[in-house]
């Protein structure tokens, strides 16, 4: 039990598949290998690397009880996955606790604040995504360099950061009530629950109004905010890097 964990991955989140893996620190490693299984396991990952062509994979081959990332939260993490329907009317978040290990397929981040939940599962970061990340065949592929990062948003005060961690509480408590319904069936644009229609509209009013004082008309009205913040923005870092550089 000490060296299992949840692994997760995007089917993992949307699906609600469940899954598992060894989560062996150095300081572990002599007391995991007093375990045939586990010991044979790491074996066996270190003959599977030795024979890869990738240079970095062999090299990987010297520490064979661990993913090439050893990355964990301390307490918790929110995970996106990279890859989501354009049918769903809200991109997949999801919080999990330190007990889980994400694959490459979701987008981390790692101890964030709860609001954070709160801008992935609006309507405006959608729309965000959508236009400025990539696709795979007609899905968001969802980039952490090029839709969190550059995601524009204004300078919150802490009341509002507050009230956006609540509302992403909301989100999340009303999924729960729907247990074991997957984020697969509840943001199924045809069967989406009503409470859970109401308090995503609820957060899509709050953060909206942070913005514009009010909500959105359309998406339009939407991205034109979006480009004029992120134009701006740009146009502060070139006016900074410039007065640096003289």
């Amino acid at each position: 039990k000490k060296f299992i964990r949840k692994f997760m991955g995007s089917q993992e989140v949307v699906k609600g598949f469940e899954r598992y893996c060894l989560w062996i620190s150095n300081e572990d490693l002599p007391e995991a290998l007093q375990i045939t299984d586990i010991a044979q396991r790491v074996s066996a990952t270190r003959d599977a690397r030795l024979n890869m062509k990738d240079k970095g994979g062999i090299e990987l081959a010297e520490r064979p009880h661990q993913f090439r990332e050893h990355i964990a939260p301390q307490n918790h993490a929110i995970l996106v996955p990279r890859v989501t329907s354009e049918r769903r009317p809200y991109l997949p978040v999801e919080r999990v606790g330190a007990d889980v290990i994400s694959s490459d397929l979701n987008q981390v981040l790692y101890d964030a604040p709860e609001w954070c939940i709160a801008l992935i599962a609006s309507r405006l970061h959608l729309v965000w995504i959508g236009t400025v990340c990539g696709k795979l065949k007609s899905d968001f592929r969802y980039s952490n360099t090029l839709g969190w990062n550059t995601f524009p948003v204004p300078k919150f005060t802490d009341e509002q950061l507050e009230a956006l961690s609540a509302s992403a509480r909301r989100i999340l408590k009303c999924r729960y009530s729907h247990y074991p319904k997957t984020i697969a069936d509840l943001y199924d644009p045809d069967k989406m629950p009503d409470d859970l229609r109401a308090v995503h509209k609820e957060n899509d009013d709050l953060l909206e109004s942070m913005y514009i004082g009010r909500p959105f008309r359309n998406d339009t009205e939407r991205l034109e905010t979006l480009f004029k913040l992120y134009a701006a923005k740009i146009k502060t870092l070139e006016t900074a890097s410039k007065k640096k550089k003289a």
